[in-house]
């Protein structure tokens, strides 16, 4: 992980319009600002810009307008606006534009963390890790941390806030601590925050388990993988004292009723044996045999006491988080975009992955290719440009990929007809 704290001399060219879209439904709140409700496309279609600095500057004038309505009275209209800034910051770079208002935005957040509820309490904490992506590692996102960090804690630890709130605020203070806290040991300080949360969910000495809500569990799944997040850069001697310390417990959340806490909790462990074996190769769980009879019996679930869509996800995971214990291997992932591609090949990868896609959702592949931060964190060197010429020769006509796709479904129906011809009951997969 880049640590690197000069301010950034990136220039204009990323701030340059992209195109954007915005919710009509939650822009029309903006009842004080009808004109900013108008959300006409700022691209022909064929994704050809009409008028660049004209579309830049209504552009604009839209952001100021939302940045404008985040101190409004109204905490519908606060929100509405919050929401609208996070979609333009998930889906296009932004970095000279928030470079100049970031103290004003990051006011508004804090503004709206103290005083809001629930879901504006939720929108501002996803709107603060937005902000953290677009200034990347730098002192800037560094003094935005240090205004927010004391808020974030303050919510996560306080038993009678909203718990969605809470949620949020673990998953934004697990990255931007990633990307903007400076000293490990406040990284270290911050990880012990979490595990007050998810180690409520550990089994007791003699089985037990503590009854936690629906609402809570996802909050500790939450806080589970911040933690876990946050451990891809502890330092080698953390992660052997974590490892010692966490081990005998984290199995027992693989018991949990729920789906996502068993799935977060495969994953960490699969994440902590690939760090504590990166340390040392030699290094084995001393109960190595009961947890994997535990993975494996996940792996092969059939039990009709879950959903079925949730014993499909979890045999899915869980085949990759047994071969990663017993093996330590992991199965490669190719993720396209643009002209370029990336392989997640490791744990750490994936946790990082994984974190970033949660706030940037279907711009996550823009923002590899354009956002210098991201690009750095997994090794893929400076932005590659490529010119709309080269663009539009890469692209296949329509009427070439349906016969493409023609031809894939012709050739995969002949291959499971041989399979179907030969099968034999074998029970429920």
């Amino acid at each position: 992980m880049p640590r690197s704290k000069k301010r950034s001399s990136r220039g204009g060219a990323h701030g340059a319009a992209q195109p954007f879209s915005d919710e009509d439904a939650s822009i029309e709140t903006l009842s004080h600002c009808s004109s900013l409700s108008d959300t006409t496309s700022l691209v022909d279609e064929g994704g050809e810009t009409a008028d660049d600095s004209a579309a830049q500057e209504d552009f604009q004038y839209k952001l100021k307008g939302y940045i404008d309505s985040t101190v409004d009275k109204s905490a519908k209209t606060r929100q509405a606006a919050l929401g609208a800034l996070r979609t333009a910051l998930a889906t296009k770079i932004l970095y000279e534009f928030i470079l100049e208002r970031r103290m004003t935005i990051t006011d508004s957040i804090e503004r709206c963390l103290k005083k809001g509820k629930g879901e504006e309490q939720k929108a501002a904490a996803s709107l603060a890790c937005l902000l953290c992506i677009q200034l990347g590692s730098g002192l800037e996102s560094e003094e935005m941390f240090k205004t927010l960090k004391p808020v974030f804690k303050s919510i996560l630890s306080d038993g009678t806030a909203s718990l969605q709130a809470r949620q949020a605020c673990a998953t934004s203070l697990g990255i931007c601590s990633l990307i903007a806290e400076n000293d490990i040991l406040d990284v270290y300080a911050t990880m012990g925050c979490f595990e007050n949360l998810f180690t409520k969910s550990y089994a007791r000495q003699d089985g037990s388990r503590t009854a936690v809500s629906p609402q809570t569990s996802v909050l500790h799944t939450h806080a589970l993988l911040a933690w876990a997040l946050l451990l891809t850069i502890c330092y080698g001697t953390e992660v052997k004292r974590l490892f010692n310390k966490h081990m005998p417990e984290l199995p027992s959340l693989l018991e949990c009723e729920d789906v996502n806490m068993r799935i977060a909790a495969g994953e960490t462990i699969a994440l902590l044996f690939e760090l504590a074996r990166g340390q040392d190769a030699e290094s084995e769980h001393e109960d190595l045999d009961p947890l994997c009879a535990k993975l494996n019996a996940l792996a092969t679930d059939c039990s009709k006491h879950h959903a079925k869509t949730d014993r499909r996800k979890q045999r899915s995971v869980f085949r990759d988080v047994l071969k990663a214990v017993e093996e330590g291997d992991f199965p490669t992932e190719t993720i396209r975009f643009g002209t370029e591609c990336m392989y997640i090949d490791s744990w750490v990868r994936k946790r990082m992955y994984d974190a970033f896609r949660e706030f940037v959702g279907s711009g996550m592949n823009y923002h590899l290719q354009a956002n210098e931060f991201i690009r750095d964190v997994f090794e893929l060197g400076p932005p590659v440009m490529v010119d709309s010429a080269t663009l539009k020769a890469m692209k296949i006509s329509r009427f070439e990929r349906h016969l493409y796709n023609a031809a894939v479904f012709k050739a995969r129906t002949k291959a499971r007809n041989k399979f179907r011809d030969k099968r034999v009951d074998v029970g429920e997969f």
